[in-house]
């Protein structure tokens, strides 16, 4: 709030003077960043509809940023083709957590043939409960990719999927996860959904681990869901995701947050049956957000 120059009257002037002074009294603010889309929220329509059609949609949203979960049987090539034809460019995407342990090389060229940023894991493989020997498994995993793609200038990430927040000597094993993986090479993409689900706090996330976390996924939770389970989701039905802003995370309390944090991508992923109808919806609730 700026202060008036002059005021036309002694009561006005008190008044005026009041408001400044409220240390309640918070600065205006509102979502500054690109929106962004995961194109797996439309994995059903690619595969129906075919790759064109499929980007003519996204573009129709007036998205630029997307997410990879795949190429769709097409080679990095002719999707990255279709890709520009539409204004719309590849930020990062997500392989498997068994092709980075196994498979980096062959990884790495496809990162590369894609001319990505970022490439990073969104599930680590265990059985049963997340363990601590799952953790280093995955921490060495990680450490290894990330130093494999930063020598091409690409950077790695790991997505948090809720399963992460088993108790450990460190707080959780998503702590543990953090104190393993070396920040030069691991980074961090949060989630939102996948924090609150196990009960988990994303602005108390966000203020611990300022650094490390370079991306964020926007989606929305049914205020009826109940929080606390760790089983990343496996028991939760996909029509679960709804509009961002219908449902029970505080995106504004977030994404103040992660302005703060100096989030540089956030991608919707709307994995629900109604993403083609509830992304656009998103999109204007996150235009016009503001606090």
């Amino acid at each position: 709030m700026k202060f008036p120059r002059f005021f036309a009257g002694t009561a006005l002037c008190g008044l005026a003077l009041s408001l400044f002074l409220t240390p309640t009294h918070a600065q205006d603010g509102s979502f500054k960043a690109e929106i962004g889309l995961q194109l797996y929220s439309l994995r059903n329509e690619f595969t129906k509809d075919g790759v064109p059609a499929t980007l003519d949609l996204v573009k129709s949203f007036g998205i630029h940023e997307v997410e990879l979960a795949g190429t769709y049987g097409m080679f990095p090539d002719p999707f990255l083709e279709e890709l520009k034809k539409r204004d719309l460019k590849a930020i990062s995407a997500h392989f498997p957590y068994s092709r980075w342990k196994n498979d980096l090389d062959n990884v790495v060229k496809e990162v590369l043939a894609l001319h990505l940023q970022y490439a990073g894991c969104a599930w680590i493989d265990h059985l049963g409960k997340f363990s601590e020997h799952s953790c280093q498994d995955a921490a060495d995993t990680f450490n290894k990719a990330g130093e494999a793609l930063a020598k091409h200038g690409v950077k790695f990430f790991y997505h948090t999927h809720g399963y992460e927040f088993e108790p450990s000597s460190d707080g959780t094993l998503f702590d543990t996860l953090l104190k393993l993986t070396k920040p030069e090479f691991v980074n961090y993409e949060m989630d939102v959904f996948w924090i609150v689900y196990p009960g988990q706090d994303p602005v108390k996330m966000l203020e611990k681990y300022p650094t490390r976390f370079k991306l964020m996924h926007l989606k929305d939770m049914k205020k009826d869901v109940q929080l606390g389970n760790l089983d990343g989701g496996k028991s939760l039905a996909k029509s679960n995701d709804v509009t961002l802003g219908t449902g029970q995370i505080d995106y504004v309390s977030i994404l103040k947050a992660a302005q703060k944090a100096g989030i540089e991508h956030y991608f919707i992923e709307d994995e629900s049956p109604s993403s083609v109808q509830q992304i656009p919806a998103s999109i204007t609730y996150l235009k016009g957000l503001k606090w």
